[in-house]
């Protein structure tokens, strides 16, 4: 059965790097939400967020579900409301839901993290750390995994989430 992966995590805290070797270990579809906003901002570059980039991410996840593939979704993923929209694209395609958040609980490491990106996406602007501590984001209690970036590798992080899968 596909598995819709679904990362959730504040910007800084492993979910690129995670979902780029996972993708890699497992082959499945990878639907970067940063990937899309870059592509909106080129279009429009005043354009504010408003979720298109979660509802558009979501389509693709129940296309690519439907053809038996997995899928994951690199994103911030910050409320219920975003999170629904991945539970209810694997819902739809009849797949199954892996929820994976991703913690840094060394704020000292955070904050280099997040003072190092480069974005690798013209037209995205990586946030500052200010707008990191900022963010609206609930944590997600009721995940199926909780990974603290900290505390564990990408490897490590990659070989739980593929255990998770089996």
């Amino acid at each position: 059965m596909p598995t819709l992966i679904a990362l959730a995590g504040l910007p800084g805290t492993g979910k690129t790097s995670i979902a780029q070797a996972l993708t890699r270990r497992t082959g499945a579809v990878l639907l970067r939400i940063d990937a899309i906003d870059a592509a909106i901002w080129q279009v429009d570059p005043a354009r504010e967020g408003q979720g298109e980039s979660y509802l558009i991410a979501g389509a693709i996840a129940v296309s690519n579900l439907g053809l038996g593939l997995n899928v994951i979704s690199d994103c911030v993923n910050p409320w219920p409301v975003t999170r629904d929209v991945f539970q209810t694209a694997a819902t739809q395609a009849g797949a199954r839901h892996l929820g994976v958040e991703l913690i840094c609980s060394d704020p000292v490491e955070h904050r280099r993290r997040v003072q190092s990106r480069i974005s690798d996406l013209p037209g995205f602007r990586v946030p500052s750390w200010s707008e990191v501590l900022a963010r609206d984001y609930l944590p997600w209690r009721e995940a199926d995994l909780q990974i603290d970036t900290a505390r564990t590798s990408i490897n490590d992080a990659v070989c739980r989430i593929a255990e998770a899968l089996r």
